[in-house]
């Protein structure tokens, strides 16, 4: 399991750095006294109050876990600018983390790619470690891919995935309020409890269960809790070798019965 990071005095100097403003004009916002402010900002402080950890996070519009926990200079402007503008799961108590990413040299978001080699390392914590995406992920700008959103590459395995072929690299995008997915919404789901990474058919439920369902139907579907799972990408697309194989008549049948049953039951 990785450590957490503290990213907390770092993210002050960048926070006040990107706002272009003095410590005396932080400081004086805040009704703190300058060596005050200026012991935080330099980590001289190890263990800063509630009081302050309130006034700075109102300050800077991020939620505390935020300012303690992403290394803010690593983001991106645009990914920021969503933060502040109140997309912050920490904020809304979420269970989600804020998404530790990579940048290129123009501060836009690179696309990481999570092979089956990263794939215990990426779920047992390593998705919100900013050092284990920028060392242990290889990172792609792709063309076409849109302007907005966050993506991702993984690695599928299994049948499963049928139709979608074993091996296929498979695009998500990065979700922060899972409760506004759709019944049925393929995505990738990081498995933080079991360490795995696997591409269902999601369904966030009321009870604090989610519903994975599998694309083959062979495979019977299951609840987890929702505290166990780390991450959803909601699929973009993906890419293979092979040629996914046609529906047979009697999987069109039974595919036809489960949304019918899955219509009968949300009713």
């Amino acid at each position: 399991m990785n450590t957490q990071k503290i990213y907390f005095f770092s993210n002050l100097r960048f926070l006040r750095n990107r706002r272009k403003i003095t410590q005396e004009q932080v400081s004086a916002a805040l009704g703190m006294h300058r060596i005050k402010y200026t012991n935080l900002e330099n980590g001289k402080t190890k263990s800063p109050n509630m009081e302050e950890l309130l006034k700075l996070s109102r300050f800077y519009r991020l939620s505390i876990d935020t300012l303690l926990q992403i290394d803010l200079s690593k983001i991106g402007e645009l990914k920021l600018r969503e933060l502040e503008n109140g997309d912050d799961v920490y904020i809304k108590g979420g269970n989600l983390r804020v998404l530790a990413i990579s940048i290129d040299k123009s501060n836009n978001e690179n696309i990481e790619y999570v092979p089956v080699s990263a794939k215990m390392g990426y779920s047992s914590g390593g998705f919100a470690d900013q050092e284990f995406i920028e060392k242990e992920l290889q990172r792609f700008s792709m063309p076409d891919m849109p302007g907005t959103g966050t993506f991702r590459f993984f690695r599928g395995q299994g049948d499963s995935m049928l139709p979608i072929p074993d091996g296929s690299v498979i695009a998500g995008e990065y979700v922060t309020d899972w409760f506004m997915l759709k019944k049925r919404t393929p995505a990738i789901v990081v498995l933080s409890f079991a360490q795995d990474i696997v591409f269902k058919m999601v369904t966030v439920q009321e009870d604090g269960n989610i519903l994975l369902e599998s694309t083959n139907s062979l495979y019977e579907p299951y609840l987890v809790p929702i505290n166990e799972v780390a991450e959803i990408w909601k699929f973009y697309s993906f890419t293979s070798r092979q040629m996914p194989e046609p529906q047979t008549d009697l999987e069109m049948v039974l595919s036809e019965i489960r949304n019918f049953r899955s219509e009968v039951v949300g009713k």
